[in-house]
């Protein structure tokens, strides 16, 4: 069955929390859980509630997510009636803007808003890893008879509130508080970025806010209307992570060595789908000494391995040994190398005989030592 809405994934990625991590690829793409990307997550959420047509918007540091994006098949968006489509800012005669925040960037896309004939729009960005039927959302929009449903989680474990929308909510659930990245946080419950709307409604709001000169979803429009329109909570009780700072995203990696948090994500219902890269399966050679780890394929593991998550055609050479790190796609790491408490970028090559800690933080390990391009 298809569903009522479809699907809009705010993937303009790029902030200065993830350093040099985003210099290279919209947050979007980032790497997670050895074998997938951040957006797989959100397009598998799309696809397992049956919406059947989805628009990303990238902007920042496209490349790497726009060909991560080349075909729909890989998360079933392939049908005659929907499908994926990748919307980058487009220059015009009468528009040379790059999007100037997350309301402006679906204003400059509305025409695809007015062409569709689905009722309802879900808009969710592509920087949360989670599971959810938007089902159970859009139909507590329709019985709350709602405007703008929000979707809430608590505030991740560790995670800095002040870096989320904060949100208060009365018995029956509506929103009566919404703070954007408050000084001091008055509520546990952040908003996730995912939210259900009317299509014609979103299309009347964006609007009004152009017309306004104002631009940004959250600022200009949800807490702009939070007294006049009837504005829902919606809460997701279970796993939500946003991963747009090097400690959440090292910490959200990390969560995929527990066991529960594995079941939960690709054992017990819907699955998450990822871009096929028909690698050959990991390789243990003698010497090989691996714990608690996620090793993705096309790699090769010479020596000790511990609490880590290495991506996919990594390889690790002989007398080394990584430890609490996150080793991204393709790097290199010659012999006798130390790592503990580090995300090593990919393609990134580690000499023999050297030794990289975090002390205080992750360090992030950004050479620039690539052996062929990025």
């Amino acid at each position: 069955m298809s569903m009522k809405a479809l699907g809009i994934i705010l993937a303009g990625g790029n902030n200065t929390r993830m350093g040099s991590l985003s210099d290279k690829r919209a947050i979007a793409a980032m790497p997670v859980a050895g074998s997938y990307r951040s957006i797989d997550f959100t397009l598998s959420n799309m696809t397992n509630s049956h919406v059947q047509t989805v628009a990303v918007l990238s902007q920042y540091n496209a490349r790497s997510l726009n060909e991560h994006l080349n075909s729909s098949k890989w998360w079933n968006f392939g049908r005659k009636q929907g499908g994926l489509f990748v919307f980058t800012p487009t220059v015009t005669t009468d528009n040379s803007w790059w999007y100037r925040g997350t309301a402006d960037a679906m204003w400059q896309n509305i025409d695809f808003l007015k062409e569709r004939h689905e009722p309802y729009v879900i808009i969710a960005s592509g920087d949360c890893i989670y599971k959810m039927d938007f089902n159970k959302v859009l139909d507590y929009h329709i019985q709350k008879q709602a405007n703008i449903t929000v979707v809430c989680a608590k505030c991740p474990e560790g995670d800095d509130i002040k870096r989320f929308g904060v949100v208060k909510m009365d018995t029956d659930g509506q929103i009566t508080d919404f703070e954007e990245k408050p000084m001091v946080a008055h509520s546990n419950i952040v908003s996730t970025g995912i939210y259900v709307i009317r299509r014609r409604a979103l299309i009347e709001l964006l609007e009004q806010s152009n017309r306004e000169g104002r631009y940004n979803f959250v600022t200009d429009i949800l807490i702009r209307y939070l007294g006049m329109k009837k504005i829902y909570g919606y809460m997701l009780d279970d796993y939500w992570r946003n991963i747009s700072t090097i400690d959440a995203y090292y910490r959200t990696n990390m969560d995929f060595l527990n066991r529960d948090v594995r079941m939960h994500m690709f054992e017990e219902g819907a699955p998450i789908y990822s871009k096929a890269m028909d690698l050959a399966p990991a390789k243990y050679n003698e010497g090989a000494e691996v714990k608690n780890s996620l090793i993705a394929s096309g790699s090769i593991i010479n020596s000790h391995v511990e609490n880590s998550v290495l991506f996919k055609k990594v390889f690790v050479g002989n007398g080394c040994t990584i430890k609490n790190s996150i080793i991204m796609n393709g790097a290199y790491i010659g012999d006798n190398v130390y790592v503990e408490n580090c995300i090593v970028e990919s393609n990134e090559t580690l000499l023999s005989n050297t030794s990289y800690v975090g002390k205080d933080s992750i360090m992030v390990v950004s050479e620039k030592q690539n052996r062929y391009g990025v």
